[in-house]
């Protein structure tokens, strides 16, 4: 199978070091979203493979198993020779995840190198994670351990594959546990990849396991098995309920959620307008408006709003749209045809609740998922998108004319992922990043996510954190261990 030069290497599903056919002999289509055909056949997984698969890694994890007796150290060293495999086919991985994602080639790049920056951090950790010891009353010796919870599974989206992939092994392999990893159904090459790439590094037989397949059979099968001690979803927070019930309806296995977000962006008068303009267009347009931290509420300041609204829509018409491979190409297609279609109702909804659309708002070429870079202005809080996650190329401009005002309609959502703040005065900033109610504030930047610090949300985006010191504690269980100790005779 060979797409535009680059050959699709493995569509099976990963299962205790080798690629096998699903139980069920059933495959599905992966498509391009660049054009909307199809680029191959993938085994489907359901809930059998998801049995096999856990049995696999309940196995690698067993008490006196290679894994649980490796010293930590050897693990991180492991976790480095992954991140070096993933550097050395860095331009095919590229290619593979721009064929299948459609994500411009560059950014793809870019994801790489922060997905072997985050398996590097972790890898880091692996000697560093201890217990202490505590001065409890009375004639005892008291300590704590900190022992990885067990199998879990991780289920990740379609927006940044590899990266995601990367945020759940990275510390839930610095913590030792074994892994059962649901990639998202429309973007699996990238994940199976990866699933050969640590077979090669060295990693014990099923210690990480890649099962492909759908979220209502696989995704499900994974969150309610009996033998399966954490899930880890990144998603949206339809689907992280449905995830958190099966975990409480099962064995009551532990939950982290990263969810969906709509998150504000607000600009003071007092901000240079260009650098503005800048930093709220690349928080909102990239990666095509897919992101779960997008900048997708945008407040602009009375003061300069009229001025802002049509400079932002000069930069969305001057953003490059096209072939993803193509090197001056900032903007590519959206995934699949269900989020192209999804996106093009919410343009309608914002058009027929009285928006201005300001410029974008079709598809883009002739084939493809490809929506033209939009921009509304004159959004009020109480319509549609301004209250939904649209998850596509879509920027809604909201005006608003003191910060009193402002933190109460910031907060007026059932989600709280992100927020940024554009100013030149340190006081209104700080009182921004105290009141809003969201898990990253970004103080003039937006969405500088780096692999040290923790990334989560408040209310509807989550529960958890990954990243940093904190994504480890997800995957970690605190063990008591109490000795009485004799006393001299007096």
């Amino acid at each position: 199978m060979v797409h535009r030069g680059i050959s699709v290497k493995y569509t099976e599903i990963f299962i205790n070091n080798k690629f096998v056919n699903s139980v069920s002999g059933k495959v599905f289509s992966v498509v391009n979203p660049s054009t909307g055909n199809k680029i191959c056949d993938v085994q489907e997984g359901d809930g059998h493979d998801i049995d096999v698969a856990v049995k696999a890694a309940k196995n690698a994890f067993k008490f006196g198993s290679l894994w649980r007796t490796m010293d930590a150290s050897s693990r991180g060293k492991l976790m480095h020779k992954l991140a070096d495999l993933i550097v050395r086919d860095k331009d095919y991985m590229a290619q593979l995840e721009t064929l299948n994602n459609g994500k411009p080639l560059s950014d793809s790049y870019g994801d790489i190198d922060a997905s072997v920056d985050c398996l590097r951090y972790y890898a880091g950790w692996t000697d560093k994670i201890h217990g202490s010891v505590i001065p409890i009353d009375g004639p005892y010796m008291s300590m704590t351990r900190k022992e990885p919870v067990g199998v879990v599974g991780q289920i990740i989206p379609w927006n940044y594959p590899i990266m995601m992939l990367a945020w759940k092994w990275g510390p839930a392999l610095a913590a030792g546990c074994t892994i059962v990893l649901k990639p998202a159904e429309s973007t699996p090459l990238t994940a199976l990849y990866m699933a050969a790439l640590t077979k090669e590094a060295g990693f014990p037989d099923g210690v990480i396991n890649v099962v492909p397949g759908f979220g209502p059979t696989a995704g499900a099968s994974l969150a309610s098995h009996m033998d399966v001690n954490k899930v880890a979803f990144t998603g949206s927070t339809a689907v992280g309920k449905s995830i958190m019930k099966c975990a409480a309806e099962s064995n009551l296995k532990r939950v982290s959620l990263e969810l969906g977000g709509k998150s504000p962006l607000v600009v003071f008068a007092d901000m240079d307008i260009d650098e503005a303009v800048d930093i709220t267009h690349n928080a909102l347009f990239g990666n095509m408006g897919q992101s779960c931290c997008a900048g997708s509420r945008t407040f602009v300041h009375e003061a300069i709003y009229d001025e802002f609204v049509k400079k932002a829509a000069a930069a969305a018409m001057a953003r490059k749209v096209g072939d993803p491979f193509a090197d001056d190409t900032q903007h590519g297609p959206l995934v699949n045809e269900a989020q192209f279609k999804r996106v093009l109702g919410y343009i309608e909804s914002g058009v027929k609740e009285g928006a201005k659309l300001q410029c974008g708002g079709k598809q883009w070429g002739d084939k493809g998922y490809f929506i033209q870079p939009t921009v509304f202005s004159d959004v009020k809080d109480d319509m549609k998108i301004a209250k939904e996650e649209i998850f596509g190329p879509v920027q809604q401009i909201l005006k608003f004319s003191s910060a009193e005002e402002l933190i109460e309609r910031a907060n007026r959502t059932n989600y709280g992922l992100a927020s940024g703040i554009l100013t030149k005065n340190i006081d209104t900033a700080l009182m921004f990043a105290q009141a809003v109610q969201a898990g990253s504030v970004w103080v003039n930047c937006y969405d500088a996510v780096c692999s040290q610090a923790p990334f989560g949300g408040f209310k509807q985006s989550g529960i958890g954190r990954d990243l940093g010191k904190e994504g480890i504690e997800n995957y970690l269980e605190t063990k008591t261990i109490t000795i009485k100790v004799p006393q001299k005779n007096s």
